[in-house]
């Protein structure tokens, strides 16, 4: 796993840019959810470098040390370049709202939220509920059940939610309405965010979806979904 807060790709086209004389592409860091790395955001990165994006990645360790040694050195990682606009999966999104309601001037423009529980986490509260949760929530467990349903004005926030409900996260759950088969769409829904779509995907299918690369390419261009 690369160190918390490392880019796994060093301004991709930047180089080129220079030779040419145009912009530099738009810079976005890219985050993972629970018991996944940095790695992991690859296939959704490519695409978004192949739609002329900068994407990097920022990869902590969500079980040992979780949201708090994380939220700081995302901090730094976005102080530390040009704006940047984020696109998070699950935790990682409750992650970066949480550093820009602590950093409130971070050089933040739009945040993509893929499949976030906004409102808390239905099956994260079932979960440790049982023995042995701390393995499997680690210290992730409390902003997980809790969520991050405020955030600072400046930052536009977008949410797109899955509604196939294929997932272990629905046998602890047992949700009754449309989920991803481990968070709600009702848990991705929050009135100060500045759109939300719902697709035909899973949670994890969220991060290897082509439908979800498009409602995030329309976001970061014009701050609103395709509907």
């Amino acid at each position: 796993m690369r160190r918390a807060g490392a880019c796994s790709d060093e301004r991709p086209g930047a180089a080129d840019a220079r030779r040419t004389g145009l912009t530099p592409v738009g810079r976005v860091v890219l985050l993972h959810g629970i018991w996944m790395v940095g790695a992991t955001m690859q296939w959704f990165g490519a695409r978004l470098r192949a739609a002329g994006r900068a994407p990097e990645t920022f990869g902590y360790h969500s079980i040992v040390d979780g949201p708090e040694a994380a939220v700081p050195r995302l901090a730094e990682q976005l102080r530390g370049g040009d704006r940047a606009d984020i696109v998070a999966h699950s935790l990682g999104g409750l992650v970066a709202l949480h550093a820009l309601a602590l950093e409130p001037e971070l050089p933040v423009r739009r945040v993509v939220c893929l499949g976030v529980p906004l409102c808390g986490s239905t099956a994260a509260a079932s979960l440790a509920r049982r023995p042995l949760a701390s393995l499997w929530l680690g210290r992730s467990a409390e902003l997980l059940q809790s969520g991050c349903a405020t955030w600072p004005a400046r930052f536009e926030v977008g949410m797109v939610a899955g509604s196939l409900p294929h997932g272990l996260g629905a046998l602890v759950a047992h949700f009754k309405d449309a989920n991803d088969g481990t968070v709600a769409v009702e848990e991705t829904r929050s009135p100060q965010l500045a759109d939300h779509v719902v697709i035909a995907s899973s949670h994890s299918g969220l991060i290897f979806s082509g439908e979800a690369v498009r409602q995030t390419l329309a976001f970061l261009d014009r701050g609103r979904f395709e509907h």
